[in-house]
């Protein structure tokens, strides 16, 4: 009676708190320790195809039909033969909004107005002025003898899909004629059977590298991508929880390591084999692997975090000051005088109103008066006042002309142009206007929840800072480091989950 008055009396209900303190953690601990084990188990093999098939892109991008192969390929426009004008070509379309394309090009032997406004692709023949509503098979290996000049071709199939043919923005087009061109490279082209122009082409070599970059990458497989949804939420289902592992695993990696406190032999880390090779790696790799998973999931823009800001209609006509009684007033004179420049892409646009012609052929791109045809120059200042429509409730606070690339304007997946002039609005979204003075063009918008996607999803995922863009092998060196550094982790991460596995079989 009386010891259990004195200090131990007093010191054992102390210690039960801290025991079960004690236990709590220790229980929490070995959770966490089999969550990660478990969940690494059925995730580190799509991390291993995730940063095999990253290299790979970073030396085949996904096939693309680009502007600027379109331009180069195309036949100079045929001027001489041009009887309807830009303006009675407008009204044949029978479009009451702001046309997003509007351009004259040659379809074969015939030069034609293709019309896009509100996503409907007409063309109109500038030889009869008639609609042309379709495009036969037959039509369309005509204008490939003009777009591949001496290289023979075949028709291969018409089709709806393939794989490279997946998304919606082939819908306008399809079905599909898909033809094999004779160059040596096992190119494959397909065509339009709605407009005749040509949509998507692979060569051999891109359709291999492909099958082992984008498409595995991107869960670009057919069945999947063709739904939009489905592919969204399988990117989002898949990435997801290989972020929250490699969220653990790097927890887990800092709980185990001991630097002040080394385990026996100096060492700091418990492990030996493959585990040790797992842990070191996933200290070293461990912030890349966390980071670039995490940008990799939020390429599909989960739950509508960010803006995807885009021009709007209303926005685009604004700027061009466009209405449905507006006209061109181009000339079949000044149609012939932009000729002698030997454009292949004969493009017409307003810009506050007044209207414009560009011509653009592989190598030069001249802005042109619409009445005149005389190549012109637009001051900065008309090109400032257009913009204020783009969003007239705002005020511009701040311009500033780019003559050279900076963090958020530059040149990667896509062309973009200089010099380019910055327009800062006032409004809450911090909205940035980009336009380019050689054409007068809206070159592109952002604003602050699309600048701060930039850092978290295009820096952390490819590293694409202008310096190491302009400085290559730098970036790829960058790249392989770390991705080297990712693999570590992952394949360790494969041989101990089989390890596991099979020694959880035989335990069954």
């Amino acid at each position: 009676m009386i010891r259990l008055e004195g200090p131990r009396a007093f010191t054992t209900p102390s210690r039960a708190p801290n025991g079960v303190a004690r236990r709590t953690v220790k229980t929490a601990k070995r959770w966490l320790y089999l969550f990660h084990r478990w969940l690494g188990v059925a995730t580190c093999v799509l991390c291993v195809m995730w940063f095999l098939s990253g290299l790979v892109m970073l030396y085949v991008p996904f096939p693309n039909w680009s502007d600027q192969e379109r331009i180069a390929a195309l036949p100079t426009v045929d001027t001489a033969r041009v009887n309807v004008t830009p303006d009675v070509a407008l009204a044949k379309a029978g479009t009451n909004i702001y046309p997003t394309a509007f351009r004259l090009e040659m379809l074969g032997e015939t030069p034609v107005y293709r019309i896009v406004a509100g996503g409907k692709h007409v063309v109109i023949s500038a030889e009869t002025g008639d609609e042309i509503g379709s495009v036969s098979a037959e039509d369309a290996a005509q204008h490939l003898f003009k777009v591949f000049p001496g290289v023979s071709h075949r028709l291969m199939e018409t089709l709806d899909h393939d794989q490279w043919t997946v998304t919606r923005r082939y819908d306008a087009h399809r079905p599909l004629y898909r033809f094999a061109i004779d160059d040596g490279r096992g190119t494959i082209v397909y065509v339009s059977s709605q407009t005749g122009e040509i949509v998507q082409n692979a060569t051999r070599t891109e359709r291999f590298w492909n099958w082992l970059g984008a498409i595995p990458h991107w869960i670009y497989f057919t069945p999947i991508r063709r739904d939009q949804q489905l592919w969204r939420q399988s990117v989002m289902w898949l990435s997801g929880p290989l972020v929250i592992g490699a969220i653990t695993g790097l927890w887990i990696g800092i709980l185990r390591l001991r630097v002040r406190k080394p385990y026996k032999g100096g060492r700091v880390t418990p492990y030996r084999g493959w585990m040790k090779w797992h842990h070191i790696g996933g200290l070293v790799g461990g912030i890349f692997l966390t980071t670039w998973i995490f940008s990799g999931w939020l390429s599909v823009n989960p739950f509508q975090m960010f803006t995807r800001t885009q021009v709007t209609q209303e926005q685009r006509t604004g700027y061009a000051g466009w209405t449905p009684a507006s006209t061109s007033g181009v000339t079949p004179e000044a149609l012939n005088a932009v000729g002698r420049q030997q454009p292949t892409d004969i493009s017409f646009s307003w810009i506050g109103g007044q209207p414009f012609i560009i011509a653009r052929n592989h190598s030069t791109t001249a802005l042109a008066e619409a009445k005149t045809g005389v190549t012109t120059q637009i001051e900065n200042d008309v090109l400032l006042e257009a913009a204020r429509h783009v969003r007239p409730r705002n005020q511009i606070v701040e311009t500033e002309v780019l003559t050279q690339e900076d963090v958020y304007w530059y040149s990667h997946h896509r062309q973009r142009p200089l010099p380019v002039i910055r327009a800062m609005f006032d409004d809450p979204a911090a909205t940035w206007l980009f336009l380019d003075p050689a054409t007068g063009a809206i070159a592109g918008l952002s604003d602050s929840s699309g600048r701060i996607y930039r850092w978290l999803f295009n820096f952390f995922h490819d590293y694409d800072l202008p310096i190491l863009l302009r400085n290559q092998p730098a970036r790829d060196i960058i790249i392989w480091v770390l991705s080297l550094a990712g693999l570590v982790i992952s394949v360790s991460g494969i041989v101990i989950g089989w390890r596991t596995l099979r020694r959880s079989a035989k335990r069954s």
